[in-house]
């Protein structure tokens, strides 16, 4: 199944189950536009695909998915059209994940930092590889997080620790995230695939019907909390696009050459 998705973007069959590769491994897999607005046409085609079962949502190399490309956001703070459309991507993927019928299962196989967090927090069932991490650092380099942390961890944890995290960005450890229940399991860095791999061939193997309207059940008191936020989510995160402070940290971090955050 390919469907025009572009290369950042690999998917491959392992029988019933879809294996969604982040492939940006030269770049920690951080978001670009391309990956972006692949993420954004992704979940409608697994949707479609009658042969698919369960995802596993993985990441090449050493990361998951460690942010936003600097060079990309920054692009968007000068490019309204760029900006506007990725903003519309944003909404599909948030929508897209959590309308999708399949069951979503993260291997979260290193740093799932920004948009990384958030494809983690729209998941179904979480497996972190011990050395890994989440953090959304969005209000850090002065950007609303519109897309992850803040919409769905008031419903995964407390509305406390999700202040905490979201209005901090500090970085959760795998087993930390499996304590307040932004987690479901943590393995050995080598098993953690496996384990997820494992975990949907399970899911697979169940009633089809029976599963799928399940998680429907299930993902409706999400879908309510994004239909309640993601509007004014995504306007406030249009306009921090144009925050001195986010000016701020680009040139600070671009005079680096730092690629991601």
């Amino acid at each position: 199944m390919s469907g025009g998705l572009p290369p950042e973007i690999e998917v491959t069959a392992d029988g019933p189950i879809r294996v969604v590769t982040l492939n940006r491994p030269d770049r920690l897999n951080a978001t670009n536009h391309a990956l972006h607005a692949g993420l954004g046409a992704l979940f409608p085609l697994l949707d479609a695909d009658d042969g698919a079962r369960a995802v596993v949502l993985t990441g090449a190399g050493r990361a998951f998915s460690a942010g936003g490309d600097f060079t990309y956001i920054d692009a968007l703070t000068k490019d309204d059209d760029l900006r506007r459309q990725t903003l519309v991507d944003a909404r599909s993927i948030v929508t897209g994940m959590v309308g999708c019928r399949l069951p979503i299962v993260a291997a979260v196989n290193g740093p799932a930092v920004g948009l990384g967090c958030s494809l983690v927090a729209l998941s179904d069932i979480v497996y972190m590889a011990e050395s890994a991490h989440l953090a959304d650092p969005h209000v850090m380099v002065g950007l609303v997080a519109a897309d992850g942390g803040p919409v769905t961890w008031p419903l995964l944890t407390s509305l406390q620790l999700a202040k905490e995290y979201a209005l901090t960005g500090e970085r959760i450890p795998a087993r930390r995230a499996a304590e307040i229940g932004l987690a479901n399991h943590v393995c050995a860095d080598d098993e953690v695939l496996p384990a997820a791999m494992a975990c949907a061939r399970k899911l697979a193997a169940m009633p089809r019907r029976a599963l799928e309207d399940t998680k429907r059940v299930l993902n409706l008191h999400l879908e309510r909390a994004v239909l309640a936020t993601l509007d004014f989510a995504l306007a406030a995160e249009d306009r921090s696009f144009l925050s001195p402070e986010l000016r701020v940290t680009l040139d600070k971090q671009l005079s680096k050459g730092s690629d991601a955050g």
